[in-house]
């Protein structure tokens, strides 16, 4: 069986403990917020043990599940002034826009990115740079459906405000979309975020948009799909001594 490289003086594992690591890492863990979505569908086939047609589809149930509260483990890129995709997804817009009312960041456009998450995308949000929460304010909205230029302005979002230790202040959106009806944010103001570090969870296909300071580099394009925490999708602007 191959063997990953490993570094000088790492004690040598088992064929057993091998395949444990292996199976470990290839199959991400679950976010808590999806326990009580794949505990009930376990449940129910267990109790439904003497009816297989019933145990069959709690297991296809809780399967599906867990696939889609996924929390797979991701290593963000050691770059200074740089932003990584806060979701996984496809880049829907790639735009200069007016950020969110509600954070205060004024009435002019900035560079803007769009990631549309589908129901088979992981749905965790991860910080798209390092720094500490200054805002974070949920708004009621519609759920239209997310992939809709205009579900920005009038969908149900959560909006979080980021300063990096350079000043920057970079803003993330999650939005709700057609079938998401719950957005959790973990993120509380005076939080301190590493970059990549996951702080929510959108259910059920969403959308997710970052807000950057005026001169950032935008490093995507549209229809391009994205690693959240690992693509890089913006360069911030350099910083005067």
């Amino acid at each position: 069986m191959a063997r990953k490289p490993t570094p000088a003086g790492a004690p040598p594992t088992s064929g057993a403990a091998h395949i444990v690591d292996l199976v470990r890492k290839a199959v991400p863990p679950l976010h808590p917020a999806g326990v009580p979505f794949v505990a009930a569908p376990l449940l129910m086939s267990a109790l439904a043990w003497r009816r297989p047609w019933l145990r069959r589809t709690g297991l296809v149930a809780a399967a599906a599940t867990a696939g889609f509260f996924r929390h797979p483990h991701r290593v963000p890129p050691n770059r200074l002034g740089i932003a990584v995709a806060p979701a996984d997804g496809e880049v829907a817009l790639v735009d200069s826009a007016v950020p969110p009312a509600e954070l205060g960041l004024g009435a002019e456009p900035v560079p803007r990115v769009s990631i549309f998450l589908s129901v088979l995308d992981v749905h965790v949000q991860r910080s798209p740079v390092g720094g500490i929460v200054r805002e974070v304010v949920h708004t009621p909205g519609k759920f239209l459906s997310a992939d809709l230029a205009d579900a920005s302005d009038v969908n149900e979002r959560t909006s979080m405000l980021l300063q990096t230790a350079a000043g920057h202040r970079v803003a993330v959106v999650q939005i709700a979309g057609l079938l998401a009806r719950r957005i959790v944010c973990d993120a509380r103001v005076g939080d301190t975020l590493p970059i990549g570090d996951t702080y929510g969870l959108i259910r059920f296909g969403s959308r997710v948009d970052t807000y950057f300071p005026a001169g950032s580099t935008l490093l995507v394009e549209r229809g391009q799909r994205t690693i959240g925490a690992e693509t890089v999708i913006a360069h911030l602007p350099a910083v005067e001594p």
